[in-house]
């Protein structure tokens, strides 16, 4: 049972618990009104009726964080979201509610963090000058899904009775269209480029709507082209594996999860690896078939490395990969988007990222097979067909007007114009004046009753 004292101005519920080390403590709760501290009194004897009643928890949201990371993090996240999250803890919450009681996060709380977040100025991260002054809307959005997620662990855990993030008034960010290439842009871009690995990696990211990483952790013995795999249109590349650079204590860390080969450094004191590991998602694993100009680019391509690899001898490592440096090592992101600025420059088209050529492929892919979500879907491995239409739900209502169209070509234009066509009215009913006189004339009742009802009408 709990109970109610008054102190000066404020009431303070008192009520007895067992601890985590079942010893039996009491517990002093300050509220500003009486009626406030009936209402958390009725509360805690309600729970401990129920037997649901959270004992008291000092633990602070950086302690129940560490314990977060520990228990869930390394369990369930990759090795980027294991980096993204750790740096976003380290970097922004911490600092800010790391000392704060988790049992004192509510939803009020949560709203005056999120507001504290809107002008707090970003961290520098590998020596890489943030491009706003402030967090961008999108930075917020993930410590919101961050913290959200491990609340709903505290309540599973039983350390708080619900989750505070639940009923906050973040919202999402909306999707911003992007800026993209159409096929013309790309052709051009196809037609002024010099640098071969380059070349594939467009040619792969638009036709086949790989990611980059994806693009650059592919290996040979994944490509399919042999002359009777292209004959039969049967020319295929199967993407199981990406390329990533991640740091070296998250890697120890998770002791190596989903990494399939690390690269040796070039200089072994740096804190990062380029690693080959298991791709974003599980549909991500998939087969993608390859228009036959594309097989044949490739074969050139592996033509053109074999003789550089005769060339270089011992000079080239071979790691087998389709998109690689002159040397035969991982070529990583950052060198590629170099590579493509300066091809985007050099042709004078649009500003875009070299990502932006997968949205180019999706667009152009439901444009050619009219909406066709589930063949999209495979070549482009989102593990959610809902991306697809979220994203580009402005494709689909194109083919939606186009249907329209043809829905007015096939059916109203092969008959009469019904643009013209009236409904049809309902006929008047006519009097045969003979067939009537003739009535009259058999019954004078009839005869009376209709003068009589002529004579009240005038």
């Amino acid at each position: 049972m709990a109970s109610i004292i008054k102190r000066k101005k404020s009431y303070s519920v008192v009520y007895n618990y067992t601890d985590e080390n079942g010893e039996i403590k009491q517990k002093w709760e300050t509220w500003h009104t009486h009626q406030e501290a009936l209402k958390r009194k009725a509360e805690i004897e309600n729970q401990q009726y129920s037997g649901v009643f959270i004992p008291p928890n000092n633990q602070t949201v950086s302690e129940f964080l560490h314990d977060f990371v520990v228990l869930y993090g390394e369990k369930k996240w990759s090795m980027s979201t294991y980096d993204s999250n750790t740096a976003l803890i380290a970097n922004y919450i911490n600092p800010l509610i790391g000392d704060v009681p988790i049992q004192q996060v509510n939803a009020r709380f949560v709203d005056e963090f999120e507001k504290k977040l809107e002008k707090t100025p970003p961290v520098m991260r590998r020596n890489i000058k943030p491009k706003s002054e402030f967090l961008p809307e999108q930075t917020r959005d993930k410590i919101h899904k961050l913290l959200s997620c491990a609340f709903k662990q505290a309540v599973k855990w039983e350390m708080v009775a619900k989750n505070p993030f639940e009923f906050s008034m973040h919202t999402r960010p909306k999707y911003k269209k992007r800026d993209i290439w159409n096929a013309e842009m790309i052709r051009k871009a196809l037609d002024e480029c010099e640098d071969g690995k380059l070349y594939v990696a467009i040619n792969l990211s638009f036709a086949c709507s790989m990611r980059e990483g994806e693009i650059l952790g592919l290996t040979w013995e994944n490509v399919h082209i042999s002359d009777d795999d292209i004959a039969q249109d049967d020319a295929y590349v199967e993407v199981k594996q990406e390329l990533q650079r991640a740091s070296k204590r998250t890697i120890e860390t998770l002791d190596k999860k989903d990494v399939y080969y690390i690269f040796p450094p070039l200089m072994p004191n740096t804190s990062t690896r380029v690693v080959l590991k298991k791709p974003k998602t599980d549909s991500s694993i998939r087969k993608i078939w390859l228009p036959k100009t594309l097989a044949y680019i490739l074969r050139e391509w592996k033509k053109h490395q074999d003789e550089l690899k005769n060339l270089l001898g011992d000079e080239y490592t071979d790691y087998n990969l389709v998109v690689a440096l002159n040397n035969g090592r991982p070529c990583e992101g950052r060198v590629l988007l170099k590579a493509f600025e300066e091809l985007r420059e050099k042709a004078e088209l649009p500003n875009v990222v070299f990502h932006s050529l997968r949205h180019s492929s999706t667009t152009y892919k439901l444009k050619l097979n009219h909406g066709d979500l589930k063949a999209t879907q495979g070549d482009t491995g989102h593990s959610q067909i809902d991306m697809i239409t979220d994203i580009y739900a402005h494709i689909l209502d194109e083919d939606r007007k186009v249907n329209a169209m043809k829905f007015e070509n096939s059916f109203y234009n092969i008959t009469a114009d019904l643009r013209n066509v009236q409904a049809p009215q309902e006929e008047k009913p006519t009097i045969d004046i003979a067939e009537l006189l003739e009535q009259l004339q058999k019954s004078p009742e009839l005869l009376q009753t209709l003068s009589q009802m002529i004579a009240a009408k005038a």
